[in-house]
């Protein structure tokens, strides 16, 4: 379940973090589980569907050095095609978590139904294929959507074209297209304006480095966070660096879920744990030294200290100027 008052929905992006390699695949999707995700999310894309530029190259730090290679290639290697699919969402039925995937194509929607995912993911660059975001509502499946790139009409047009198509079930990620992203970047506030406006549950995709941004998000109300994972920071490949492995990952869910349930309530009343130690940790009014009978009370005569079943100290003004009718240790 993913939704406004409801535990965060914690979703371990291995995207193509297995390096084409489906035993990586299944032992990561064993590692999230045990890490606290209570999903998994891969991509099942053609490489042909978004890169035709062979030429087009991508930068990035891997075990500690740069690399430049070619974008198609990158991307090759790791394709999921849907036989992958059903060997991963078996893998995580078995592991209790939630298997998921973000398609580029028609085709690649339905190897992710084929495969049994229950919820679509549609990522940042193709926020703005609004006839892939039509296919993904007319499956009937509940659909996310990563906002990262986007301006507020960007957004606009792609829910509309969501609903219009007939989507019921909507989920809005906050995310910042930048890996990482330095924490001036990252503007949680933007969880905020997004829930506002569009009405819709609304969570964080994040790629900034340790868990503090995701576990800020969940206290604006984010309800479903997204975090790339990795077993190993420093297996090959251009997502490892800046991925959660399990221990931080386990911590990120641990500190979600914590600040989650100590959100609480508004309610400006004692919990039931404060009423049991409210007579005993809070102050009544007493007499500050011996007071004979008769004495008209100063305000000097008067002190404070715990239990608090007496006269609470607020109404010690009324006491002053009073007469004891017997004497007050």
């Amino acid at each position: 379940m993913i939704g406004d008052f409801l535990p965060p929905f914690l979703a371990a992006e291995i995207g193509i973090n297995h390096n084409g390699d489906l035993d990586l695949a299944r032992e990561s999707i064993r590692a999230a589980a045990a890490a606290g995700a209570g999903a998994v999310k891969f991509q099942n894309y053609r490489t042909e569907d978004f890169i035709q530029d062979r030429r087009l190259t991508h930068t990035y730090i891997s075990q500690g050095r740069e690399v430049v290679e070619s974008q198609y290639e990158m991307f090759k290697r790791c394709e999921l095609r849907g036989s992958d699919l059903r060997e991963l969402r078996a893998e995580a039925d078995r592991c209790g978590v939630t298997f998921f995937t973000t398609p580029t194509s028609e085709e690649t929607i339905h190897d992710a139904v084929e495969a049994g995912a229950p919820v679509l993911k549609n990522g940042s660059d193709y926020l703005g294929n609004l006839p892939l975001i039509r296919a993904m509502a007319k499956t009937g499946l509940p659909t996310i959507l990563s906002t990262g790139m986007a301006s507020l009409s960007d957004i606009e047009d792609a829910v509309s074209a969501f609903h219009d198509a007939g989507g019921a079930q909507l989920v809005l990620l906050h995310c910042i297209s930048s890996y990482p992203t330095p924490a001036k970047d990252v503007n949680l506030r933007k969880i905020v304006s997004i829930r506002d406006t569009f009405g819709v549950p609304t969570g964080f995709s994040d790629h900034t480095e340790g868990v503090s941004a995701a576990v800020g998000a969940v206290a604006l109300g984010a309800c479903m966070i997204e975090k790339h994972f990795t077993i190993d920071r420093n297996l090959p490949g251009p997502d490892h660096r800046f991925s959660s492995d399990p221990a931080e990952f386990k911590a990120l869910a641990d500190a979600a879920r914590f600040v989650f349930e100590a959100m609480g309530s508004s309610v400006l009343q004692p919990t039931p744990e404060e009423r049991s130690n409210h007579q005993q940790w809070t102050l009544s009014c007493i007499a500050a030294r011996e007071l004979p009978a008769g004495a008209t009370l100063a305000v000097q005569d008067v002190g404070f200290a715990r239990p608090g079943f007496g006269y609470a100290p607020k109404f010690a003004s009324e006491l002053v100027g009073r007469r004891l009718g017997k004497a007050v240790a």
